[in-house]
């Protein structure tokens, strides 16, 4: 019997004539990953994701007109095994400044970015060659928070799709607001629908669901907490429950970044830049969350990170040590282990895996 190969791509923040994209394989019993290729030509590749038939993926080129001279921009590229190698298909404009996040529909149809620094939201068609179509629809957010730097406008961060994918929640760290938009899959469009506050000061960033679809999980960047929501799926509807805290007491200045739950759904994770570290969280059975442990990320800035396959390691994208970090998945009030691996990747920022034949 032949064990599938893992993939890991990682993201990354790189001048245009550097690589900032790359393939690795993984090897699921040590954590090691093993350097398959790179792919230059994209100014700060930050997030990516991967098509369903996983021949494609598409990244964010986070720029800006006032910092770079060009706005941002959303990349369509093939993905090739045996031999190793990318192709760049196409690119679009992202309809804003900084884009840093990006959904994929299940059908692989439609893409939604969304831009930070604009706090826009783009849905881009992927045509039948894997390209990005001209963008069919975009919405604009509006408002501020508390924040007197980080708030003074609205910042769409991340994007969401519901279990169901009838609706798309967006996360707005401007707004400390989560906006709840109707998705049409035929038209590709989004409809305002509703709009949840969450506590002032907030700064929501990312969102996880849990595997049954009766609960969100919120990582707030700027008060360094994890919130619980109840999600009504018949009426797309979110109710606002339990709040805690991804730092300890007199923790040092430190801003929440990524959140991801297990496949079985008993375990969140929530990293954390600044008190560069990894919380950990036991999910009981009603989605309700209790503090397991606080853990070192192995690096610097841990930006996004990934559960691996099996659910043996962590894989963290430490962005200013430049790096991938393995932690070992470890059982009871630990949590996380001391590194199993590092790999070298200047300004890593992002870690999507997917299963090779």
């Amino acid at each position: 019997m032949t064990t599938a190969q893992q993939v890991l791509y990682a993201g990354s923040y790189a001048a245009p004539e550097q690589p900032g994209i790359y393939a690795f394989t993984f090897d699921a019993g040590t954590g090691e990953l093993t350097p398959r290729g790179s792919c230059a030509g994209i100014a700060n590749p930050s997030f990516i994701v991967v098509h369903p038939n996983r021949q494609w993926l598409y990244a964010v080129s986070e720029t800006s007109v006032e910092q770079d001279g060009v706005a941002g921009a959303v990349w369509a590229l093939g993905c090739t095994r045996d031999p190793w190698g990318f192709t760049l298909i196409n690119q679009q404009a992202s309809g804003g400044d900084w884009p840093c996040h990006l959904a994929m529909h299940s059908t692989g149809r439609w893409l939604l970015v969304s831009n930070y620094a604009t706090g826009t939201v783009g849905v881009f068609p992927i045509l039948e060659d894997g390209a990005l179509g001209a963008m069919r629809d975009l919405v604009r957010h509006a408002g501020s928070g508390p924040h007197p730097v980080r708030q003074q406008g609205p910042h769409a961060h991340s994007a969401t799709f519901t279990p169901d994918e009838r609706f798309a929640i967006v996360a707005d760290l401007g707004l400390d607001a989560l906006v709840i938009y109707a998705f049409d899959p035929a038209a590709g469009r989004l409809q305002a629908h509703a709009q949840v506050a969450t506590r002032a000061g907030a700064g929501p960033r990312h969102m996880a669901f849990h595997p049954n679809g009766t609960r969100l999980y919120v990582a707030n960047e700027l008060d360094n907490t994890v919130a619980v929501y109840d999600y009504d799926a018949a009426r797309g509807a979110l109710q606002a429950g339990q709040i805690l805290d991804t730092l300890p007491p007199g923790a040092p200045e430190s801003t929440v970044a990524d959140i991801h739950i297990t496949p079985a759904g008993d375990r969140l994770y929530v990293s954390n830049r600044g008190y560069d570290s990894v919380a950990v969280f036991d999910v009981a059975a009603d989605g309700q969350l209790a503090s397991v442990a606080i853990r070192p990320c192995g690096g610097q800035w841990p930006r996004n990170f990934a559960i691996a396959p099996g659910g043996r390691f962590l894989l963290v994208a430490n962005q200013y040590s430049d790096t991938i970090t393995t932690l070992p998945v470890v059982a009871g009030a630990e949590g996380l282990g001391t590194p199993a691996a590092q790999t070298a990747v200047p300004g890593a920022s992002c870690v999507q895996f997917i299963a090779a034949d």
